[in-house]
This record gives C-alpha cells, structure tokens and sequence, in this order.
C-alpha cells in the first residue's frame, strides 16, 4: 500500500549538469544538506531539512538537452494500474514501470496537454519526511494552456474532486483527496513566455519570501514573478542559476480573504 493517498504529492528531484553547485545553491536557500549520493543509482543525492528527506538532486544523463526542471512524484499502490490509465486516458509513459532497488517503483509520463510527471510506488522510501515548512515541499500546480484536458486526465488518473475558483480574472482549480486540497491547476495565460512549455510548478517553503529572493539573486539565480501576497502565503516564482523554476512561499505571511471554490 502506498504510504500516502493514492494522489498525493510525494517527491520531487532534479537533474542537474552541476550537482555541486546545486547543493550549494540550495543548500544556502533552503538549508538543505546532503547524503553522498549513490554511485550504483546515478549519483542519485537527497536532501535533508532538520534530518528529513525533502527532495533529491541528480546528475544530468549524457545526452540530455534543456535546462534542468524539478520533476514531482505522485503516490500510487500500483504503479502498473497507473501506468494504464496514463495509457488510456491519452498520457504518454517516458518509460516503462521500474523498480528502483528496494526503494520503491517509478514510472515517468507526459499527460496530454504537456505537463511531465512521475509516479511512485512506496517500499522502502515512503518520500517526503516532511511538507508545509520552512525548507520542505509546500505546493504544486499544473500550469498549462490546455486546462480542460490536464483536469480531464488528472481526475481520471487519480480520485480527485475538482473546484474551480470564483475568480473570472484567473482560471484556478483545485484538485481535492478525501476533501483537503493536494494540488493546483492554474491556466497559462498571456503573461506567461509564449515559448514556456507547460510545467509542474513546485513550491518549497521559506522562512521569508523576500529575503528567499535576495539570496536567490545574490547566488546567480533570477526572480520571474512576484513577490505576491495572497490568503495562502506570501510567494514568488524564481529560477536557479542553472535555469530550473520553482516557487518559494513563505505560508506564515497571509494576506486577503480565502476565495471560494465550487
């Protein structure tokens, strides 16, 4: 059985071209610190927050093009059954179930509107150590241009419930497990690159969005949008100094009243 709902947010790693460098970018961000890295997995490297797993760095396969993206996994206790309703329901896998030692078993995939992904059945990692603080996974969205697909496929991959914001200005759902929120849909709209490819956008939690955003910039990475205040936190959107976007959200600074969703 997977350690989380069958939907969940579980994991999120990267591969890098320099994984030293990322360390130390993130490692001063976020506070992260690092194990050694497995050379029988690729160097594959976690991160720790006050002795967490929060996320992984990795180097970058021979061969592989375009900047570095965080990529999230969701929890599933079949990954095989997953694996054929990303088939069915008009998703593309990257690759083919994989078991990953005793750790678990993983599946990457393309669902229809563009958005990459992964799947991950729990053995002896479960995930995240830990989520919704300072130096740990806080959030994801969807961001893409084809929202009713995207709402399509998730919903019928996984058991969500579907709420879209009052909101005529912003085209916002929120997929629901068991009534409490997991992740977001936000539709790219003409602020966004016309170029930018639809993406998972995750947020990890700071202590201070603004000072998150210096120290972004001191360390050769860019501020892309924000920071912004809003009910659930106060944000921005950025990119490492090796080009992979990500959010940073500091949750203890809210401002505005909660939209409403049906």
């Amino acid at each position: 059985m997977a350690a989380h709902p069958e939907g969940t947010p579980c994991w999120a790693d990267a591969m890098f071209p320099d994984v030293e460098a990322a360390k130390g970018f993130y490692g001063e961000l976020l506070g992260w610190t690092f194990d050694e890295g497995s050379p029988e997995f690729g160097g594959y490297t976690q991160a720790f927050s006050d002795g967490k797993a929060v996320a992984a760095v990795v180097p970058r396969m021979p061969g592989t093009g375009g900047p570095p993206a965080w990529n999230l996994y969701f929890a599933t206790s079949d990954v095989a059954s997953a694996a054929e309703r990303i088939r069915d329901n008009g998703g593309a896998l990257l690759m083919d179930p994989m078991p990953v030692g005793s750790f678990g078993t993983m599946v990457t995939a393309e669902e229809p509107s563009g958005v990459f992904f992964s799947l991950w059945q729990p053995d002896a990692h479960t995930g995240f150590g830990k989520t919704g603080e300072p130096g740990s996974y806080c959030w994801a969205e969807v961001t893409t241009r084809d929202v009713e697909r995207a709402d399509h496929f998730f919903c019928s991959l996984f058991p969500y419930e579907a709420k879209r914001m009052q909101q005529d200005s912003v085209d916002f759902t929120l997929w629901h497990l068991g009534g409490e929120p997991v992740a977001g849909r936000l539709r790219m709209t003409d602020d966004f690159p016309p170029d930018l490819h639809p993406y998972l956008n995750v947020y990890f939690g700071v202590e201070d969005c603004d000072a998150a955003i210096d120290t972004v910039t001191r360390l050769g990475g860019t501020l892309q949008r924000g920071p912004l205040d809003s009910p659930y936190g106060r944000y921005a959107s950025v990119r490492d100094p090796q080009g992979a976007a990500f959010s940073v959200i500091d949750v203890t600074t809210t401002a505005g009243e909660m939209p409403r969703f049906t």
